[in-house]
């Protein structure tokens, strides 16, 4: 921390301050939840725009809150519905903690996120990058918002060589942001360094000419911008095996399970699926058996109609999809449904079942 003050006193953060609220004042994106300062729109956006990119995120945030424009109606809608809208995104226990923060928003502060960061903090799912977000930028008070951009951006503005994804690092960046921040004008300057990583300060390659904060930057000067910031790999993820099946009746209705309420993308629908533990070339047996154990369910099946692989942060599962028919054992309850194409379309799924249908609909054409 001694060098980053040293940095900082380097600075001169008056001229820093202008020089990057004036750029994003001038080249920012027209982005949806930009429209106003609404508490509710920044907090819904900054929670979708976590792991996932700008782009993908705005037709989400649109249809998001179209859905559900205001607290209330976030707080008073079915789960089922929420996570239909969520569907795609990924990360669902995002949305569920900020369903359950948003009801007690309602409950306890009559609807109106709260401007403190002690309040703010204590809503579930609202970590220090999100309280700081919304506090920054929908109430004008100047609280640090440090997420990789923001990291990357200082790391090489101030030379700092602590590892970006080891916790203990953040605090030396919000304390930096802290020094920096422009009391004026905190909204602007917090989306500035954001933006500025986003569209300047590119984890490879940055556009190092084209930076508005470029005099002010220790890495330029030093020649080291490419080397910033230090980030150490993540653990290695486990490769898990899977038989998914597409099951119909007689009627061409298809089978849907419902996922536990907790882990993994819990109490989203799916196409049933097992684990396959050991896998050999022609597994048809070996399904049949997992699912009469596992499910209760006897099953005849037909074929492979393809593979998918789908990739989680600390996993990938790799999925041969199979079609077949219900023999017997089915019975319907608020897990299973037998359910036609369109009745598909008011149930929340994974991004790996909605790969799966596609598939199946293109082998039914065939």
């Amino acid at each position: 921390m001694v060098n980053v003050v040293k940095n900082i006193e380097k600075l001169n953060i008056d001229k820093f301050q202008m020089d990057l609220i004036s750029w994003f004042k001038a080249e920012q994106r027209c982005l949806p939840w930009r429209k106003d300062q609404d508490p509710y729109k920044v907090w819904v956006s900054e929670i979708m725009l976590q792991q996932t990119r700008v782009d993908t995120v705005i037709p989400f945030f649109n249809r998001f809150i179209e859905w559900f424009p205001t607290i209330e109606d976030l707080a008073e809608a079915n789960e089922d519905k929420v996570l239909k809208a969520w569907e795609g995104l990924g990360y669902y226990s995002r949305v569920r903690n900020l369903q359950s923060a948003v009801r007690e928003v309602k409950e306890k502060y009559n609807g109106v996120v709260p401007n403190t960061p002690k309040e703010i903090a204590e809503l579930k799912g609202v970590g220090p990058y999100t309280a700081g977000a919304i506090l920054s930028i929908a109430y004008g008070i100047p609280e640090p918002a440090v997420d990789g951009n923001v990291m990357r951006v200082l790391s090489r503005i101030l030379s700092i060589w602590d590892d970006i994804a080891r916790q203990s690092s953040r605090k030396v960046f919000e304390q930096a942001v802290r020094e920096l921040i422009s009391h004026d004008e905190p909204s602007e300057f917090n989306q500035a360094l954001m933006e500025l990583g986003a569209l300047i300060c590119t984890p490879t390659s940055p556009s190092c000419l084209l930076c508005p904060v470029r005099d002010h930057c220790q890495a330029f000067y030093e020649g080291v911008q490419t080397e910033l910031p230090i980030k150490s790999k993540k653990n290695k993820v486990r490769n898990v095996q899977l038989a998914a099946v597409i099951l119909t009746d007689k009627d061409g209705k298809m089978l849907i399970h419902k996922r536990p309420a907790n882990g993994l993308l819990a109490n989203l629908w799916e196409f049933p699926n097992i684990e396959i533990h050991h896998p050999i070339e022609n597994d048809r047996e070996q399904v049949c058996n997992q699912f009469k154990q596992t499910y209760g369910l006897i099953i005849d099946l037909e074929k492979i109609i393809g593979q998918i692989e789908h990739v989680f942060s600390h996993l990938v599962w790799n999925i041969n999809i199979h079609s077949g028919i219900i023999c017997s054992g089915f019975k319907e309850s608020d897990e299973w449904k037998l359910v036609s194409v369109e009745e598909m379309n008011e149930y929340a799924f994974p991004v790996s079942s909605q790969k799966m249908l596609k598939l199946f609909n293109e082998y039914q054409k065939e």
